[in-house]
Formats: structure tokens, C-alpha cells, sequence
């Protein structure tokens, strides 16, 4: 799928335990999943980079 690489390091990526897979959790308009199916240069305006030490830092 288009864009799969950027969406693997977004903090929007989540694991489906239900059909045991990676999705996005973000609800894309039917224009944006059209754009994002298509491939090309989609960005999507969701995307917001995974930081997993964000909690950490949030503690100290």
C-alpha cells in the first residue's frame, strides 16, 4: 500500500486485534482515502510521528 513506510513511524498505526493487522485508527474523508489508494504524493494531514519516550518525559 502507498505510503505504508511513513505510516509504520505514526503514532496513528495502531495493531487491529481483530483482523490481527496494522491499520490506521485516523477516519480518512472518501477524498483522502482516494487520494492515499492512489498512491503518489498524498500527505496526509494526520500524521503525527510516534515518539515512544514522549511518556517518559511527560513523568519527570
Amino acid at each position: 500500500m502507498a505510503g505504508s513506510n511513513i505510516c509504520e513511524s505514526c503514532a496513528h498505526y495502531d495493531y487491529n486485534e481483530d483482523y490481527e493487522c496494522y491499520e490506521c485508527v485516523v477516519n480518512l474523508d472518501e477524498d483522502e482515502l482516494y487520494r492515499f489508494m492512489q498512491g503518489g504524493a498524498f500527505e496526509c494531514p494526520y500524521f503525527n510521528p510516534f515518539d515512544e519516550y514522549k511518556v517518559v518525559r511527560k513523568q519527570n
